[in-house]
């Protein structure tokens, strides 16, 4: 049987991966004109994506 591996190790990739995708996708929103990038917004929605994540996964 294999194994699911160490949780801490994928929490921080999803952190990681979260933060990645959102960084692009910001970015990509604020090119067009339809959200502004700030850091406020970019941690919302980082954390946000970091659980739904989580949870999705489970």
């Amino acid at each position: 049987m294999a194994s699911k591996g160490d949780p801490r190790v994928h929490f921080v990739m999803n952190v990681i991966l979260s933060a990645a995708f959102v960084y692009v996708a910001l970015v990509g929103l604020d090119f067009v004109g339809a959200a502004e990038f700030t850091l406020q917004t970019y941690l919302i929605a980082t954390a946000v994506l970091v659980v739904l994540t989580h949870v999705l996964v489970r």
